[in-house]
């Protein structure tokens, strides 16, 4: 196919399952969005705490430590054709969490609840993640090659303005109970859970209906040892794919500063405490960095039909170290509205130009045991970012910071080592199985 005809087929309008793939973005990207926004802050409504950065980013690794385990064995077992019925029980799992969030509500002032509350959100990111790693591995399946860069964006970008909806009314509720009804704030919270729970559920069910899996290995006799060999030989698979390897390497620095972003932005917005700029304001922010991220990312779809994919993924992570460097000398809040900004430009470009890149170089029979892989430095990432920020806002408290947030000096350095290493990957010819 010469480049004009794929660029015409990339360009095409999605077809019925491809929409009903996208739809599974717009479905769990309201979770992350309250996870993100609102629950920082309703945990600390449950059970204050004095330095929020600290306790969230712990709480997060602890997730991310589980996910690095769990994700290689669930991707792994999903290539013996059963990637439809695991991805609905891990999805099934986070929608059901999040549902049972709500509950926390009613329990403000009794001691155990905040601990309970962290418990109950740590499966329900486990639910969202494991189900990604499914999720993702899909995308061979639903589209062809020349069209995979496209769909992959349109999964970040309409994931972005479709979780808005319920994002808006949960902002509301939020709003009248923290500012206007402090007596309604609990049951807000419950209604946000709620609607977000049934958002997810609606949005999950096409897909979960229509899927069918095209590419898989043959099933053993004993699946799940079966499963554990396959784990012992994939260091041995990534070997012989020194470009998957690599990337995946790269990917995981520069995913982890991007991911880190993500989890922490609301938590060190509140600790910087910027004069005049509440709560509110920060979930604005988001909100903002939500609006910006949609026309971007389909942006970056259509230019991935006319620019290679790695000359867009530099650009997107030198834009990354950017931000990084910004948010280490973030004093004023005109610079936290720049970030806001600049991740929202960005963001799905990134996201969605690694997923449909990596899954360009890897078989496509084996896209549940590599993406077990990939999805561990995914929506599941953050591990070193988290951990050092953590680790260093508990030496160097964002609210006492001078000229320089310590803190945060690893973002820039994640970005910066993932691009290295990137440009690195770039030189290695492809050697994908056939």
């Amino acid at each position: 196919m010469n480049e004009t005809t794929a660029a015409n087929a990339a360009n095409k309008r999605l077809t019925p399952l491809e929409k009903k793939w996208v739809l599974y973005d717009v479905a769990n990207s309201a979770y992350v969005l309250l996870a993100t926004a609102l629950l920082t802050f309703y945990r600390d409504f449950v059970a204050p705490t004095g330095n929020l950065t600290t306790v969230w980013g712990l709480v997060n690794t602890i997730v991310t430590v589980i996910a690095f385990f769990l994700c290689p064995i669930l991707g792994t077992l999903a290539d013996f054709s059963k990637k439809r019925n695991f991805f609905m029980t891990f999805a099934l799992i986070g929608i059901i969490g999040c549902g049972v969030l709500s509950i926390f509500s009613f329990m403000k002032g009794i001691s155990i609840a905040g601990i309970l509350f962290l418990i109950v959100y740590i499966v329900t990111e486990l639910g969202y993640s494991s189900a990604n790693v499914f999720y993702d591995s899909m995308l061979s399946d639903v589209t062809t090659d020349e069209r995979m860069h496209n769909v992959s964006a349109n999964g970040y970008a309409w994931g972005y303005i479709g979780s808005c909806i319920p994002f808006i009314f949960c902002l509301v509720l939020y709003i009248l109970g923290w500012m206007v009804f402090p007596d309604f704030l609990g049951w807000a919270f419950t209604i946000c859970c709620l609607i977000t729970a049934a958002w997810w559920l609606t949005f999950t069910i096409p897909l979960y209906k229509s899927y069918q899996q095209l590419h898989f290995l043959p099933k053993p006799e004993k699946p799940i040892k079966e499963t554990f060999k396959r784990l012992g030989s994939l260091i041995k698979e990534l070997s012989k794919n020194k470009k998957a390897f690599v990337f995946l390497i790269a990917f995981f620095f520069y995913i982890d500063g991007v991911h880190t972003i993500i989890k922490m932005a609301m938590s060190i917005g509140n600790d910087l405490n910027f004069e005049n700029f509440g709560a509110v304001k920060l979930v604005i922010a988001l909100f903002v960095t939500q609006i910006v991220a949609f026309p971007c990312a389909i942006l970056f779809g259509k230019l991935a039909s006319k620019h290679s994919c790695e000359k867009l993924l530099i650009v997107c992570i030198g834009a990354y170290a950017l931000i990084g460097v910004l948010a280490v000398f973030l004093r004023f809040e005109w610079q936290f509205w720049a970030m806001a900004v600049g991740v929202g430009m960005f963001q799905g470009g990134i996201q969605a130009m690694s997923r449909s890149y990596f899954t360009k170089i890897i078989p496509a029979e084996k896209s549940g045991e590599f993406f077990g892989i990939y999805d561990i430095f995914g929506k599941s990432a953050a591990i070193v970012g988290l951990g050092l920020i953590t680790l260093l806002s508990s030496i160097f408290p964002l609210a006492e910071a001078t000229w320089i947030n310590l803190a945060l000096l690893p973002l820039p350095i994640l970005f910066l080592i993932g691009l290295v290493l990137f440009l690195v990957s770039m030189k290695i010819p492809l050697d994908k199985e056939e």
